[in-house]
This record gives C-alpha cells, sequence and structure tokens, in this order.
C-alpha cells in the first residue's frame, strides 16, 4: 500500500470536508448575512444544518486519521522539541 497517497487522500477529504463546515457555518451565522445583504436569499436551513453538522463529524474523523497516519512523525518531533536534543542556529 502506498502511504504517501493514503495521506494524500487523507488530507484532501479533511480539506474538503472542512470547506464544506466553514461555509455552512458561515451561512448558519444570521448576522453575517444580514451584514452581506444575503439575508433576503431563501436558503435551505435544514440541508445546510444538516451538511455543517455531517461535515463537522467526517472532518473530526478524517484529523483523528490524519494524526494516526503521522503518529511517528509527531512523537518523533516532540521528543526533539521536549527533549532539547535539536540545536538552535
Amino acid at each position: 500500500m502506498d502511504w504517501v497517497k493514503v495521506k494524500w487522500l487523507v488530507d484532501l477529504l479533511m480539506g474538503i470536508t472542512f470547506a464544506i463546515c466553514f461555509i455552512t457555518g458561515l451561512l448558519k451565522y444570521t448576522v453575517l448575512l444580514q451584514l452581506t445583504g444575503l439575508d433576503t436569499v431563501i436558503l435551505p436551513e435544514a440541508l445546510i444544518s444538516n451538511l455543517h453538522d455531517w461535515s463537522g463529524i467526517l472532518l473530526g474523523l478524517f484529523v483523528f486519521f490524519h494524526l494516526f497516519l503521522n503518529r511517528r512523525w509527531i512523537i518523533s518531533t516532540t521528543r526533539k522539541i521536549l527533549g532539547g536534543s535539536r540545536k538552535e542556529p
């Protein structure tokens, strides 16, 4: 299995779900809609809310999977930083 491609795919899916969650979150923010003049546009609130909720759940799962896939690098880098074995230039 090519782990580079798996990591790339997880990161891509994480980025897509973040964008969906962020945009739908902005659309749920009524003050922002009023400020931009978009409050007169009829938006399917139930669909936006469902997209926001599900994309948030998926984003959390993709972040967890991303951290799991990169755990060796995270542990190694944390040890270097907290251990003080890396010298500053």
